[in-house]
């Protein structure tokens, strides 16, 4: 953080000599590609490489409800590739819930305490704490998870260690105790409940040649948990990668890949409007946990209120903080914020003029009518998130509607259009023949 408190003189600076005066006479792309550049955002690259392979049998798995307690609910229920890899609900329902996104029911299942985060671009090395609060994070000795000890060996990173979670979540997949066998196992210990999902998964004909192709040469095509939570990991962070939106190409040069309004919406994002202080590098995130003023709405974790990093890191300080979301492809991921308080971009936009006031006056509208009575407005919630609000957003930052407008172009500017269309990803059939996604 030190770093950057060292560059934001120079971005106040090149925002005053364009926006207060117009002495400078640089031309407005020029000075775009400029700021962008302090904020460390450049192209991307290329994907990760995976073996096809091994992305087939995560292909399978992650559209497979076999691996959840119930056989009812599989990665690709939350993680819809109709809905650009989310499920555009505020919180959504996991095990137990019936139909699809965004008309799922609750049945016998309960609304999760996070927003579905979208999976774009996860097989970039940056990614190296997942989950909104960071549960899941490649440390410099080694992964660091809920699992401590019990956590499996093999895994390839962060992404496959995040994919072993969800799977003994009982909201999200795995089921409350009478329901199934996983669920009837202990809580204290995940390794009986992933060896149960295991069997499972290497009893099945579909799986066995999926794994031999996957994992050639071996007795024992899957030898444990690792092998799938690494599949899947390959699924996501190759098929998911979509890093050429047309603001890559103005950064390498092209004047007239972005409209006028998106070059006036960058030079707020990265000036006045204080956007790149959290959102910068190449996939416009720093990665790390802020308290930005969201209302408090739905379970949480652990409890209502919901602490957030806090949690994790047992730090007072980071009570309500939550992860940096990259906005690659960002227009494609509503609901906003960790727990989808926010229906649309340009509300999430709207919130950080005046994070204060957007508190206080907080639209319950947007949110699903079934969680606002979970929404905590009262003076004493207010002041409870205030107490820790991030000083990033302790000032009001003055935006017209003209100015959010802006913002909105330039947010745009940052989609790949192969995000936009995704129903291809899913399988017509998986080896369990249990069903998958109808839309």
């Amino acid at each position: 953080m030190t770093a950057l408190w060292r560059e934001l003189p120079l971005l106040l600076s090149l925002a005053c000599s364009t926006q207060g005066g117009g002495q400078d006479a640089t031309p407005p792309e020029a000075l775009l590609r400029a700021r962008a550049a302090a904020a460390g955002v450049t192209a991307v690259g290329a994907p990760p490489a995976a073996d096809p392979a091994l992305v087939a049998l995560g292909r399978a798995l992650f559209f497979d409800k076999i691996v959840s307690g119930n056989r009812d609910i599989s990665c690709g229920n939350c993680h819809i590739p109709a809905y650009h890899t989310t499920d555009v609900m505020t919180l959504p329902i996991g095990t137990g819930g019936t139909g699809l996104a965004p008309r799922r029911a609750l049945g016998t299942g309960a609304f999760s305490a996070r927003n579905v985060p979208e999976l774009y671009n996860r097989g970039h090395p940056g990614w190296r704490r997942l989950f909104w609060d960071g549960r899941v994070e490649l440390s410099d000795s080694g992964l660091v998870t809920p699992a401590g000890a019990a956590l499996p060996v093999g895994l390839s990173g962060p992404l496959a260690a995040q994919a072993l979670f969800p799977m003994i979540a009982r909201a999200e997949m795995r089921g409350q105790p009478g329901q199934n066998g996983i669920a009837n196992l202990p809580d204290a210990d995940p390794r009986p409940m992933w060896d149960s999902i295991v069997a499972r998964v290497a009893g099945l004909p579909g799986y066995d040649s999926l794994a031999r192709a996957a994992f050639p040469g071996r007795a024992m095509p899957i030898s444990g948990v690792a092998d799938l939570a690494n599949a899947i990991a390959a699924f996501i962070g190759t098929r998911w990668f979509m890093v050429q939106a047309p603001f890559d190409d103005f950064l390498a040069g092209n004047d007239d890949a972005i409209s006028p309004a998106a070059v006036r919406g960058g030079l707020l994002f990265f000036g006045r409007a204080r956007c790149a202080a959290c959102h910068r590098g190449p996939l416009l995130t720093d990665f790390e946990f802020h308290n930005v003023g969201v209302p408090e709405l739905g379970p949480g974790i652990g409890g209502h209120p919901d602490q957030g990093r806090a949690a994790v890191s047992g730090k007072p300080a980071d009570a309500h903080a939550y992860r940096t979301p990259s906005l690659r492809n960002v227009a494609h991921s509503p609901p906003y914020m960790h727990n989808g308080a926010y229906p649309d971009i340009v509300a999430a936009i709207r919130h950080y003029r005046d994070v204060r006031q957007s508190l206080a006056g907080f639209d319950t509208t947007g949110v699903d009518p079934r969680l606002r009575a979970t929404i905590d407005l009262s003076p004493a919630g207010q002041a409870e998130i205030q107490r820790t609000l991030d000083p990033r957003v302790q000032v009001p930052v003055r935006l017209s509607d003209d100015d959010v407008a802006d913002l909105l172009a330039f947010l745009l500017s940052l989609s790949d259009p192969r995000a936009a269309v995704l129903l291809g990803d899913v399988p017509q059939s998986v080896p369990s023949g249990l069903p998958v996604l109808q839309y």
